[in-house]
């Protein structure tokens, strides 16, 4: 083989590879808020009334506080005590006012 075509196959490979990169990085990143999934003390952000961002929920698996998760995953979490996780907030497990 020339070296011509060798430096050709070898650009070829690097940017099908490349494109392999960052099409599973975009599809890795790719994520959803999902409510009632975190420990305490363990959400992202906006946990409701009673805390200000992240790490601030107090209870288990609180029903206003979010947690990242893959993209598509959110809805097919489930935890003791018939708990699912949520792509809205909601009322169940909140901090007693």
């Amino acid at each position: 083989m020339k070296p011509s075509n060798s430096l050709v196959l070898a650009a070829s490979l690097l940017a099908a590879l490349s494109a392999v990169s960052v099409q599973t990085a975009t599809a890795q990143d790719a994520t959803e808020k999902c409510y009632g999934v975190a420990l305490a003390g363990q959400n992202d952000c906006a946990a409701g009334p009673g805390t200000t961002c992240a790490g601030t929920s107090v209870i288990d698996y609180q029903g206003n506080a979010w947690k990242a998760v893959p993209a598509g995953t959110c809805l097919t979490m489930s935890f003791e005590g018939d708990r699912m996780g949520s792509l809205e907030e909601l009322d169940r497990d909140l901090p007693k006012a």
